[in-house]
């Protein structure tokens, strides 16, 4: 059995990953608020938060842990200055690739502002960035419903303007694929578990 140590900034993917877990892998679960907190308050992620992001997962490396899953699309790019033994993997990479493949339209969803340029950066110019408007505020008010709806009905406007593949780029926004009618769009909790399985 394989462990995965997950770093989260809400609660509420832990049910998300867990839901999602291929057999043969083990989920660890911590989470961080502050980290987002703090980015949403700098208005994205600066060069502290990174680090301490960076210093975050690479604490998680420890013994019997086999891979690292950074699952917030807004710290992402922090990532790519952590130092590890084992392999480490960003949520929202394993989506874009997996969302990338095939070509066609791709659009990706965002529900918070400060996921938009990391993830404009993580699909390319080939894919189209949306943000959802109000979504965050459902989800930061505890409407998960409503911030699924919210999420679903962007999913389904895209699919029906043309796009081949909807991604959401966040994993809390998972459960809206769920209510999706116009097309099934991809989530990073199944991508990235897929991926490392």
């Amino acid at each position: 059995m394989r462990q995965i140590a997950c770093l989260h900034t809400a609660a509420s993917n832990i049910k998300l990953f867990d839901a999602a877990c291929p057999p043969g892998l083990a989920l660890r679960h911590v989470i961080r608020p502050d980290l987002l907190a703090e980015a949403e308050a700098a208005g994205g992620l600066t060069p502290a938060i990174a680090a301490r992001t960076a210093a975050a997962i690479a604490a998680l490396a420890t013994t019997g842990i086999h891979a690292v899953l950074l699952t917030c699309s807004t710290l992402g790019p922090a990532l790519a200055q952590t130092r590890a033994a084992i392999p480490l993997l960003r949520a929202d990479a394993a989506l874009a690739e997996a969302a990338m493949r095939g070509g066609g339209r791709v659009v990706a969803l965002c529900a918070v502002e400060t996921t938009l340029a990391p993830t404009a950066a993580l699909f390319g110019p080939a894919c189209e960035t949306r943000l959802v408007p109000g979504a965050w505020a459902a989800f930061r008010a505890g409407d998960a419903q409503t911030y699924a709806q919210m999420v679903a009905a962007a999913a389904d406007a895209a699919f029906a303007e043309g796009a081949r593949c909807v991604a959401l780029a966040q994993a809390s926004m998972a459960p809206a694929a769920a209510l999706c009618r116009n097309g099934t769009p991809l989530t990073s909790p199944a991508a990235s578990l897929a991926a490392l399985a």
